[in-house]
């Protein structure tokens, strides 16, 4: 079976984008794509999402420029995708960021900031594509599990929990946008239903210049449970973890725009 890549275009040039596709089957790769549809409240990401949790996809390439990476519904669309694939694929699934113009970096966001930057006439990007699709997905571990649960009809809820050992309580805030409703259940599984013990809403924390406001719950939670928050908006950012012990909170952070 051939290796499969999927390609997603934020340049809407369809000759631009065939060759690339073109250089992927060039070497022997089954590739298609799509041009990305700036649409984060329609939640037009999630097509292309299952493209590239397809078991046979093993690369994701993103074909933008330096433009393209700063847009800020963008980027949050961009992030949110990174979370569902590295939550199901793992967070050393490779990416490759293809920029029209050589030589030009585009300053991506924190899910994507291990993604490979190669110019469209990089004479390395074919033998580039096919070693990254047929390399094995290397093991990154990490203290928590982040990962989403999105549909226009039920909203974006994003899901955190331990990766190992046992958080005493759980919190998640965001900045620049709004938590409307939060779970505990089983990892993995929005819950239909849950009991909440001690839950509080609208904390606010200060990181750095950023404003957060948080919702937590006293739960125990081990690597099978998860906290579920339903978030309406974009989040620029992102912190969870367990709730902080007096006035130090050990929390994790990621910026998705």
């Amino acid at each position: 079976m051939k290796k499969k890549v999927w390609i997603t275009s934020l340049v809407k040039d369809e000759k631009l984008v065939g060759g690339v596709i073109g250089l992927a089957r060039k070497y022997g790769l089954e590739a298609d794509g799509h041009f990305w549809v700036d649409e984060v409240e329609k939640m037009a990401w999630l097509a292309s999402l299952e493209e590239v949790l397809d078991k046979a996809n093993c690369l994701w390439v993103i074909v933008g420029s330096k433009e393209d990476a700063a847009d800020e519904s963008v980027r949050f669309g961009l992030s949110l995708m990174a979370i569902g694939v590295q939550a199901r694929k793992g967070k050393g699934y490779p990416i490759i960021w293809v920029t029209p113009e050589s030589g030009v970096e585009p300053e991506l966001p924190t899910l994507l900031k291990n993604a490979e930057v190669f110019g469209v006439t990089n004479a390395t990007l074919g033998p580039k594509l096919v070693a990254r699709a047929n390399t094995p997905v290397k093991k990154v571990d990490l203290d928590y599990r982040l990962g989403l649960h999105a549909n226009p009809g039920f909203g974006l809820w994003f899901e955190v929990g331990p990766a190992t050992g046992s958080w005493d309580g759980a919190l998640f805030g965001v900045h620049d946008a709004e938590i409307n409703f939060h779970g505990v259940g089983e990892a993995g599984n929005l819950p239909e239903k849950s009991t909440l013990e001690y839950p509080s809403k609208g904390i606010k924390l200060e990181l750095g210049e950023k404003e957060y406001v948080a919702w937590a719950v006293q739960n125990s939670f081990t690597d099978r449970d998860s906290y579920f928050v339903r978030v309406k908006g974009i989040a620029k950012s992102i912190l969870f973890g367990p709730p902080p012990q007096g006035e130090e909170a050990d929390v994790y952070v990621v910026d998705l725009v």
